[in-house]
Order: C-alpha cells, then sequence, then structure tokens
C-alpha cells in the first residue's frame, strides 16, 4: 500500500503550490468485554482513507477521501484546490509564509507479544479468570472487564520528498466492580481505561490487571462501610490516576495554543492563560516540573513525528514552576511567533491536524510516598476520578474520585467515600508541596480526549507520581 500510495501522489500532486501532502492512515480497533459472566458482542472496526492537503497562494485547503484509487485521490486534490482557492486572503495567516517540514523516517511500538499473536481463546480466559474474580460478594451487584486493542499505520508524504511511516500499537484493559446495599451504591474500577499503553500482551506483567479483581471488589465494598470524606481546607495526595485527569483538565488543555489564540472559544471555550504569561508566569511552586515527552515507549501518544511531519522531541512546558512555551504545533507557532511543540495530531484521516495534547508528564521528584504521607498533619489522599466539571476557561474545577483515604498525624487511618475537591489552576499548583519519587511514577493514558468542530477524539498519555498540594478545598457527599 505504501509503495502504490508513493506512485499515485506522485502522479496526482497538483503543480504550482507552494506545499502538498497526503496522509494515509488505516486503524483496527477490537474490544472484547464480559459483563457479569456473559461475553458482550465482539466489535471490531477496520477504518482506513487518505486526507490531502495543499498551499497555494494566500490560501490552504484540504480533502479526505476512501478512495484510494487514482481517480479518487486526484477528485480529493481538485477539492483541497478548490478550497484553498476560496480562503484565499480570508485566512487568519498566509499559508505560503509557512515552511512546512519535509521530514523522513519511521516509528513502530515497542511490542512483545502483538494482540494477534494471541488466540481469542487466551484473551477470553483472561476475562473469564477477572470475572469469576470480581463477585466476592453478593453485595456486589455488576461487575465487567474489557481489553481495547487499536493498532494504527500511518504514512505521511509531501511534495518536497517528506516520507513518514509509524506503527502503533496500543492495549488498554479496564473492569470495574459495583456495590451495593440498603440505598446506597459504590464504584470501583480499574483506572476506567486509565492502564491504556502502547503495549502488546506484555502489559499484563507491568500492572497487576490478572490480580486486581478481588481488590477492586473489596474496596467498593469497603466504600458502602466508609464514613464520608471530610470537609474543610486540608491536605490532599492525590495519586497517579487521578494526577491524570489533574494535568489533562488544568495544564493540558490551557496550554493548547490554538485555545489561546481563541480558536476553540466558539465550541469548548478558551484558556486563562495568555500569550504574555509564557517565560513570565509562576504556574506553580517550583516543585512542578511539566514535560511534553514523545519518547517513553510505552505512554499513549509516543511518536517520533506529528501529524505534519515535524520530529517529535522531549521539551519542558514548565520547568521549576515557570511557564516556557505552550503546547503549540508548527502552524500556531507561526501564527504566535512562538516556540512550541510537535502537536498536531488528528484523530482520523478524515479530520485536520491541530493543536493536541501527547504525552503529558509531571516529572519526578525526590521524596517517597510514605514521606509525603508522614508529613501530613490532617488531609486525604485520593484515588481514581469519577466526576469533573471544569469552566471553559479551564481556570476554576471540582474533581471527584472514586476512593479516599484519611491520613492523620502522617498516618493512614482507613478509607474515606465520596471524596472531592475544587480549585483554581491559576493558584492551585501553586500548593504543590510535594512530588513523590519513580517509585510511585506511573504511565497512564486516556483514549478519550475530545477537542475540535467536527469534535475529535484523540488518544492522550499522562504519566506522574503521587503528588502533596497543601491547604486544599476538600468535602464529602456523592
Amino acid at each position: 500500500m505504501a509503495h502504490q500510495l508513493k506512485e499515485k501522489f506522485k502522479s496526482v500532486c497538483p503543480a504550482g503550490v507552494s506545499f502538498a501532502s497526503l496522509r494515509y492512515v488505516q486503524e483496527t480497533t477490537e474490544v472484547i468485554g464480559m459483563r457479569r459472566g456473559v461475553l458482550e458482542p465482539i466489535d471490531k472496526t477496520i477504518d482506513r482513507g487518505v486526507m490531502v492537503t495543499v498551499f497555494v497562494n494566500g490560501g490552504m485547503g484540504y480533502a479526505a477521501t476512501a478512495d484510494l484509487t487514482e481517480s479518487g485521490l486526484k477528485k480529493a486534490f481538485s477539492k483541497a484546490m478548490d478550497w484553498a482557492h476560496r480562503s484565499n486572503g480570508k485566512m487568519v495567516f498566509d499559508p505560503s509564509t509557512l515552511n512546512m517540514p519535509h521530514s523522513t523516517g519511521t516509528y513502530r511500538s515497542t511490542v512483545q507479544r502483538g494482540w494477534t499473536d494471541v488466540s481469542f481463546s487466551e484473551k477470553l480466559d483472561l476475562l473469564r479468570g477477572i470475572d469469576e474474580a470480581l463477585p466476592i460478594d453478593e453485595r456486589i451487584i455488576d461487575w465487567s472487564s474489557s481489553l481495547m486493542s487499536v493498532r494504527t499505520e500511518s504514512l505521511y508524504l509531501t511534495n518536497e520528498g517528506g516520507e513518514v511511516h509509524q506503527e502503533w500499537e496500543m492495549l488498554a484493559p479496564d473492569m470495574m466492580a459495583v456495590a451495593h446495599h440498603e440505598g446506597q451504591t459504590q464504584k470501583r474500577s480499574f483506572g476506567s481505561r486509565g492502564i491504556s499503553q502502547q503495549t502488546g500482551w506484555e502489559v499484563f506483567d507491568r500492572v497487576d490487571y490478572r490480580d486486581a479483581g478481588p481488590r477492586i471488589a473489596s474496596e467498593a465494598i469497603q466504600l458502602l462501610e466508609a464514613p464520608d470524606c471530610p470537609t474543610g481546607n486540608m491536605d490532599l495526595i492525590l495519586m497517579p490516576d487521578q494526577m491524570m485527569l489533574q494535568i489533562h483538565e488544568s495544564i493540558g488543555h490551557p496550554l493548547e495554543l490554538d485555545r489561546i489564540l481563541g480558536d476553540e472559544r466558539n465550541y469548548a471555550g478558551t484558556s486563562f492563560v495568555t500569550m504574555d504569561m509564557f517565560g513570565s508566569f509562576q504556574y506553580g511552586s517550583d516543585l512542578l516540573n511539566v514535560t511534553f515527552d514523545p519518547d517513553v515507549p510505552e505512554e499513549f501518544a509516543s511518536y517520533a513525528f506529528d501529524d505534519n511531519g515535524t520530529p517529535a522531541e522531549k521539551s519542558y512546558l514548565i520547568r521549576n514552576g515557570m511557564l516556557e512555551r505552550p503546547l503549540g504545533a508548527a502552524i500556531s507557532q507561526h501564527r504566535s511567533n512562538m516556540a512550541g511543540v510537535a502537536n498536531s495530531r488528528a484523530c482520523s484521516w478524515n479530520r485536520p491536524p491541530m493543536d493536541r495534547m501527547a504525552n503529558l508528564n509531571i516529572e519526578p521528584g525526590d521524596k517517597s510516598l510514605d514521606e509525603l504521607v508522614a508529613s501530613v498533619e490532617r488531609g486525604v489522599l485520593m484515588h481514581t476520578n469519577t466526576s469533573w466539571s471544569i469552566d471553559d476557561s479551564r481556570n476554576k474545577f471540582q474533581f471527584g474520585c472514586e476512593m479516599g483515604e484519611l491520613i492523620e498525624n502522617g498516618e493512614r487511618k482507613g478509607i474515606v467515600k465520596n471524596p472531592n475537591y475544587r480549585g483554581i489552576s491559576a493558584t492551585f499548583w501553586k500548593a504543590l508541596k510535594g512530588v513523590a519519587n519513580r517509585e510511585s511514577f506511573e504511565v497512564l493514558g486516556t483514549p478519550y480526549c475530545g477537542k475540535g468542530e467536527p469534535n475529535q477524539v484523540i488518544r492522550v498519555g499522562h504519566a506522574s507520581p503521587a503528588c502533596l498540594f497543601g491547604n486544599i478545598d476538600v468535602f464529602g457527599g456523592a
């Protein structure tokens, strides 16, 4: 297919353009799940197609097609050319002044045992074992487990010899248990798809998925019997599976440069971050170090090149609490005259790339989790996001977790239920007073980050250790 597309691209690429590209994507998604002892319908989709883009004079146009014949590609380029002529002189920047990359290279996920190397019976045996381990008590009224595999291949070609071929293999296991007694319901899950990684079957050697069922079910029952989370201003420790959401909503989205430039305000809002903050705004305490890092092999959004062919490399967005650079790709960088990162990404062949989070991580500190706990006079440690709300400038937020643990005088005193906390992004990270080391560091991710019109749901990676925040507004209640 790659060789055929290269030859067809040479044949149909229009003359007289300053830039032209073809981006081919084929993606195969398969979900196998079991609920309450019953195998659910297997969901398998295969999706493939091409997007072409042209810059001509002062306009830009793109078009997508699932028709990969030479005539189909020619029609797509004709549509793209038409849009480029229509947009001439009407854009917020002049595409002819933008030097797009013409990169060459490859990327492939590091996989020891791929999804297709594992028999269906072995996959089913894994799910059946989880399913049998979850209903440990009659109060467990619902339970489920599932495996989601995503395999993606992309080929990116440009009119000046650019050629990038990338392949990804991803796996996202999940499980949950719901407990109910005397009108009260509590749920515990194994990450709510948070254990999403670039990996093969070996992911189950890195995480305790096979053995987690009894623990998840036991914690759901313990939550039924637990007191409510206390209310008041106190210390807060967030475990990595909640830090993932905290990073995503109150650092990732606010730092997307197209949002800062106003592109998203009609749909998903804007950002409290403004252009003049970069290089001068203290985003958090000096313990806060946030990186865009596409080089972690198992992380969900690792890659060598973004969807506009820009080589990707690790960059600090926030260093020692100071805001340094945005999540902005080539076009946004050109518009703003500001350095960014290689994060121009599209969810599919039929969507244009735009500024998106990829791997957004908090670098580890030098304290153990036990040392963080020992430093807390009164506070709550929280696990696993269950609810989130944040305003349209990604500033004021309120998040809830599945489970909390009360901490008093440096010791964990037991489980509390319905833990919540609220804050303001612009000040919340300044309350960071402890960052754990690599012992608690976890590589997590989500398949479900939405943005753009028409909407694009994309995969994002987040890695973090446990983090301690001081004087946070914590409260209980469902």
